[in-house]
């Protein structure tokens, strides 16, 4: 495999595993078991739950590897959450409900058939290929056990991939002077991530802040006066989009073209069929072009 397949690989498998690992945001399993923990609300959920793998870390770590949050929304849950659960705890509570989420959703056949154990053996292979320099996020997660079960091995190694990935794009995003709320509106403006009001809503900024966001962006030349993306802008998005899957390459020349094209094929069944099982809200998303 070249690297221009490598690269077309990289972003083909991250858009069919990307489901298959996200769903545990929305999953009422996992909102259920942080709570059972002490965890305060979704918010204080999520940044603990992704985050718990590097330990008690403060809001700046978080802030800093998450990227596209307000920082001052971190810090109102971060380091509030680890007085409340023990990192290690909320991993494995994480693990569980994940595991339970990917079963219901995708049923008791297709969670329990050779076509997923399949899969979760070839993304573990994938996974195995990364490796954690410059990868803090990655890092942390790389450090957990292997678990044992298919269903749990699979949405491991589909973390894995895309937090590897994660830590390469924003690597790319500060190489082009895009802070973390810049890339959120640019992004958003591609029309292929969080409608508008999601995004701001989610990642914690107020309309103000992303106004002026948005002027800025206007001053670089990226964003028109209607706020969509200029023909630079285009450019620069595009631009962000190659050198991210440059940078998360290395797995999937490590598999090569045979079974980087097994992944999609078997990937993509399973994550169609967890989001017509419901796995996300169905505002979320802005209409794909």
């Amino acid at each position: 495999m070249d690297q221009t397949e490598a690269r077309t690989a990289a972003a083909q498998c991250h858009r069919v595993l990307e489901p298959l690992h996200s769903m545990v945001y929305f999953a009422p399993e996992a909102e259920q078991a942080f709570s059972d923990l002490g965890l305060e609300g979704g918010r204080m959920a999520y940044f603990a739950s992704r985050s718990a793998p590097l330990g008690p870390v403060n809001a700046g770590v978080v802030s800093a590897t998450f990227y596209s949050f307000n920082p001052e929304l971190v810090a109102r849950h971060i380091p509030r959450a680890w007085t409340l659960a023990e990192p290690a705890k909320i991993v494995e509570a994480r693990f569980q409900a994940a595991e339970a989420a990917l079963r219901r959703l995708l049923g008791d056949e297709l969670a329990g058939s050779d076509r997923l154990a399949e899969l979760a053996g070839l993304v573990r292979e994938a996974a195995q290929g990364c490796t954690p320099e410059g990868r803090p996020l990655y890092a942390g997660h790389a450090e957990l056990d292997w678990p044992a079960g298919p269903v749990q091995t699979l949405w491991h190694g589909a973390s894995l991939l895309r937090e590897y990935r994660g830590d390469g794009h924003i690597a790319v995003l500060v190489g082009h002077g895009l802070g973390g709320l810049d890339a959120l509106v640019t992004h958003t403006a591609t029309g292929q991530g969080f409608r508008e009001e999601a995004a701001k809503k989610r990642r914690g900024w107020s309309d103000d802040q992303w106004t002026a966001a948005v002027d800025g962006l206007r001053e670089r030349g990226l964003l028109d006066a209607a706020g969509a993306l200029t023909d630079a802008g285009v450019r620069e998005r595009e631009r962000i989009e190659d050198e991210t899957n440059a940078a998360a390459a290395v797995p999937w020349q490590r598999v090569g073209a045979e079974k980087a094209g097994r992944i999609r094929e078997l990937a993509r069944e399973l994550s169609r069929a967890a989001v017509a099982a419901g796995a996300f809200p169905p505002d979320l998303f802005a209409a794909r072009r």
